[in-house]
């Protein structure tokens, strides 16, 4: 069996103001709310015009107020850019608010613009040692009942003897016991952050960028799990992917090129990714040059855009090919001018396309 859930950058055109683009999260994530998505995720970024929200922790806020039963986390916080005594305060008080809605999705940070606004050497793994350091000060304020002095190479934090007769304390725990659950994403090849998921035993988080990529990732965080006698769980693991769903195979194609989903890839994630000479990390076949990778490309090799059954068919094959994972996260673009075509995919998704997979799965 498999769950469905959503993944927000979230991702707005240059042109749309943020209020708007804000808008437009907290709408989607009530219709996902409606449509029974287990959960959201949403990301954090601070230099990536195409991806503007460096506050997921306020549209979580919010959107608790407007649904009823999905779950929802950052996806992910990005540690090396917060003090970890602060944002221990600041995930405990949220997960107060929610009351068991809440998951805490945690990351290294993967753009140089990030490092260099934040001083991180990033391209010598600062980021990730720092994510490290910091993860283990958050989980130590959270379950530790008495004072400590943390002094690592990046940050001291106090856990505060009670002062003033206890009229000034360390006081803010999780709801959750002893935390919220923790998803870490990873993107690069032979993620680290992957394998810290599989070390500690949390939520694993793929961008599906291609079979033999997401392959990789799960390797990762089997290699973590391994290196202390951990089993690494597949129903933990989720997958993002791209995901169109029209009455047609034509129109779902027409619909995901010449919509928003399209001219994001074309105007952003594709050069950004030409930048990072990291283009082969979309290709089915080393051997496809880097000009055939489009959108075009990616429709035929890697989303899942056609009718509910072509559909169903290529999640089938993609739970098929990559061993299995335990959700699968949607990725969500800026649909505002296309409200109608996407409510109707996400729509098609949870009750033509899931209850097919789930029956094929059992049988």
């Amino acid at each position: 069996m498999m769950d469905v859930g959503v993944f927000m950058m979230p991702s707005h055109p240059p042109e749309r103001s943020l209020r708007a683009g804000f808008e437009w999260d907290l709408d989607h994530i009530a219709l996902c709310d409606r449509l029974g998505f287990a959960e959201a995720w949403i990301g954090e970024h601070f230099t990536a015009p195409w991806e503007p929200n460096p506050a997921p922790d306020l549209l979580i806020a919010q959107a608790l107020q407007r649904t009823q039963r999905i779950k929802l986390a950052p996806g992910a916080h990005l540690l090396p850019y917060h003090h970890p005594a602060e944002l221990a305060c600041r995930v405990a008080f949220l997960d107060h608010i929610a009351q068991g809605r809440f998951m805490f999705g945690v990351g290294a940070g993967g753009l140089p613009s990030d490092w260099k606004q934040f001083n991180v050497d990033g391209m010598n793994g600062e980021n990730r040692h720092m994510t490290r350091e910091a993860l283990d000060i958050i989980l130590k304020l959270w379950s530790a009942d008495e004072p400590f002095e943390y002094r690592g190479k990046y940050w001291t934090v106090n856990r505060i003897e009670p002062m003033f007769d206890g009229r000034l304390q360390f006081h803010i725990k999780p709801f959750q016991k002893p935390y919220p659950p923790i998803g870490i994403a990873g993107l690069s090849p032979r993620s680290d952050t992957l394998e810290m998921a599989g070390e500690f035993g949390f939520m694993p988080l793929s961008l599906n960028l291609s079979q033999e990529y997401l392959a990789d990732h799960w390797a990762s965080v089997v290699r973590g799990a391994d290196r202390v006698g951990r089993v690494a769980r597949r129903e933990d693991w989720r997958v993002v992917r791209e995901v169109y769903i029209a009455d047609t195979d034509a129109e779902a194609r027409k619909l995901a090129l010449n919509g928003m989903m399209g001219r994001a890839y074309r105007d952003y994630l594709l050069p950004l990714f030409a930048n990072f000479r990291l283009l082969s990390v979309f290709k089915h076949d080393q051997s496809v040059p880097d000009s055939d990778v489009t959108p075009e490309y990616l429709v035929d090799h890697n989303w899942l855009v056609g009718s509910p059954k072509t559909v169903a068919a290529k999640l089938a094959d993609m739970q098929h090919d990559s061993g299995g994972f335990g959700t699968l996260l949607v990725i969500n673009f800026d649909f505002l001018d296309e409200y109608s075509a996407w409510s109707a995919s996400q729509q098609a998704l949870i009750e033509e396309v899931l209850p097919q997979f789930n029956q094929r799965s059992a049988a």
